[in-house]
């Protein structure tokens, strides 16, 4: 019995050795939290600036003049609210994940994070190649859906170098993309379910799943 309680103990040894050596471990839940909340003040911050609430849907149409053209000031503030959600953004996940790191005595940079971090950026390099396209012919109500959709492909192409729990945030936030592009006008109330509302539930289940 002693003998067979060995076997599977090393058995589990062996395969939790292989799943560090081949996936990256050191995602915080606490950094999906921090994530989410930064999202939902930068989104906050866009509202407040553009004068509207959530319940107003054509709130793009305030960032066009009577030539159906990007008014500058309000474009050159949502360009730049949006760049520094995604520097904290950052910011905040590597600082969470070498934390993480640290404290389970788990590389945070070698080959298997280098794969994450390249099979993470292919589609978002792709999606904001996609973006500025939409930009350039006027689409600028598309611009939403599918920054939430490129994410989540971008989320599904990673899952496989870490969590699989990554698989299951990158589709949700393809489905609420897809479901944006039907509802444009209520893009920015979708970018807050999607970036805010999903990181942070994403981030409480990792936390007390992988952390506690």
């Amino acid at each position: 019995m002693d003998n067979k309680k060995e076997q599977l103990d090393a058995i589990q040894d062996i395969r939790a050795l292989m799943e560090r050596s081949s996936r990256f471990l050191s995602l915080s839940g606490l950094a999906g939290i921090a994530i989410g909340v930064v999202a939902i003040i930068g989104i906050t911050a866009a509202y407040l600036y553009m004068g509207i609430t959530p319940s107003e849907p054509a709130y793009y149409a305030l960032a066009l003049n009577e030539y159906g053209e990007v008014k500058g000031p309000i474009f050159s503030f949502l360009f730049a609210d949006f760049i520094l959600v995604l520097i904290i953004s950052l910011i905040v996940g590597v600082y969470f994940s070498m934390r993480k790191a640290k404290k389970q005595a788990l590389p945070i940079w070698d080959v298997t994070a280098k794969r994450l971090l390249i099979n993470l950026a292919i589609p978002l390099i792709a999606g904001g190649i996609y973006c500025l396209i939409l930009l350039f012919h006027g689409h600028l109500e598309l611009v939403v859906p599918a920054t939430l959709i490129f994410y989540g492909f971008a989320l599904l192409n990673a899952s496989k170098y870490t969590i699989n729990d990554i698989r299951y945030l990158g589709m949700l936030e393809i489905v609420i993309g897809l479901i944006t592009s039907f509802f444009v006008g209520y893009g920015l109330l979708f970018w807050v379910v999607g970036f805010g509302v999903l990181h942070i539930v994403y981030g409480i289940v990792i936390y007390y799943k992988y952390e506690q």
